[in-house]
């Protein structure tokens, strides 16, 4: 049986017990935290929730602005991290191709020829970079000196080590471009050919691509009107500075995905002795915290922290991560669930911050919805009034 098969997908005007959630991003676009969003919600294998809402673009900016779709693609910014790359990751090591202690300069050697700090250079492993624990810095403007992929890679090689690998946590977007890189080294592919192959189509995420074509760019809601580096409306072409000047594949962002797409993989996470692509033994391998201890971080996901973007409800077991365009992925392997809401929160520009209280109040509001539906039902099945 197909896994398409065997979802179900609610129509889109039966909110049913999920009219909280629904009124969480309402009350967002009506905020101007995002002009539209699109949203889904994976349990135990079916699909009980798959809708969207609003515009690609605020409805009184003056053009006619398309209605979000459940599956409109989005540019899933840092999603990309895991969906991508730690996935590439992932397969490789199942395979036995990939020792995550190998040192990066062993694959890359430019990381260590010619730097101040080869000693720590040489200590710097693929696990600490799938970790955030490199020593690496966390953001680096390199596109503003940068003006080609060798540059900005050259650039991103002799960044400074910062902290004793493996002493600091710091999200790292540096460490997750060298990580794409090291990784099309050992595939020798390039990481968007090697993920279509070998995760998005055994999977069936057929919406899901690196640099869509200029043909679908217009059915893809636009990030922002940049007016200091591209100077034009982005649309339909990554909005990270880094990954554009990459191509358009990288490491740390650059994934076009829809909601559908993502819970297909989210399935693949949740069910791996069904869809038999990421053996359950690695996933909890990828899935374990790394240090230093308080880290949230594992190999390449993120877990539940301290004001979780997840919520309050989201187990311990839980792994996820965000993307700066708005989007995020929450999977809790406990209790079978997963939740994917994708925006363009940064349009017509990136200063609002208000994804921060909505995503933790939607993961709330549905996760309150299936509570309340799964004591419905043990009422219903023990004859309760």
């Amino acid at each position: 049986m197909t896994f398409e098969s065997k979802l179900k997908f609610p129509a889109s005007d039966e909110r049913g017990p999920f009219a909280q959630a629904y009124a969480v991003l309402e009350e967002a676009i009506q905020a101007r935290a995002f002009p539209g969003c699109a949203f889904g919600v994976l349990q135990q294998g079916n699909i009980v929730l798959l809708d969207a809402l609003g515009h690609f673009t605020y409805w009184d900016e003056g053009a006619n602005t398309p209605a979000v779709t459940p599956n409109t693609v989005y540019d899933i910014a840092s999603v990309t991290k895991i969906v991508a790359t730690t996935s590439a990751a992932m397969l490789l090591y199942q395979s036995g191709n990939l020792d995550l202690n190998t040192p990066l300069g062993e694959i890359l050697p430019g990381f260590i020829i010619g730097r101040d700090s080869s000693a720590r250079a040489r200590k710097v492993t693929i696990r600490h970079l799938l970790a955030h624990n490199s020593g690496l810095p966390g953001y680096v403007p390199m596109f503003k000196t940068a003006n080609s992929a060798q540059e900005l890679l050259r650039e991103c090689l002799h960044l400074p080590i910062e902290a004793e690998p493996g002493e600091r946590a710091e999200y790292s977007d540096p460490g997750f471009i060298l990580l794409g890189k090291a990784l099309e080294t050992i595939l020798h592919e390039g990481l968007a050919s090697w993920t279509a192959k070998h995760v998005f189509s055994p999977l069936g995420m057929n919406q899901t691509l690196f640099t869509p074509s200029t043909s679908i760019r217009p059915e893809i809601p636009p990030t922002e009107i940049d007016a200091t580096f591209r100077h034009r409306r982005i649309q339909g072409e990554v909005q990270d500075e880094h990954a554009w000047l990459l191509g358009g594949v990288a490491g740390h962002a650059g994934l076009f995905s829809n909601v559908p797409d993502l819970l297909r993989f989210t399935h693949a996470i949740l069910n791996p002795a069904e869809v038999s692509l990421f053996s359950r033994e690695m996933i909890e391998t990828f899935a374990h915290r790394e240090p230093p201890v308080g880290s949230s971080q594992a190999l390449g996901w993120d877990t539940p922290s301290q004001e979780s973007s997840s919520g309050i409800y989201f187990s311990p077991n839980s792994i996820g991560h965000l993307g700066y365009s708005g989007c995020s992925l929450w999977i809790d392997r406990d209790a079978g669930i997963g939740v994917t809401l994708l925006t363009n929160r940064t349009w017509p520009g990136r200063s609002s911050q208000l994804i921060r209280s909505v995503r933790p109040a939607f993961h709330n509001a549905v996760r309150e919805a299936l509570e309340r539906e799964r004591i419905d039902i043990l009422r219903e099945q023990s004859g309760w009034n």
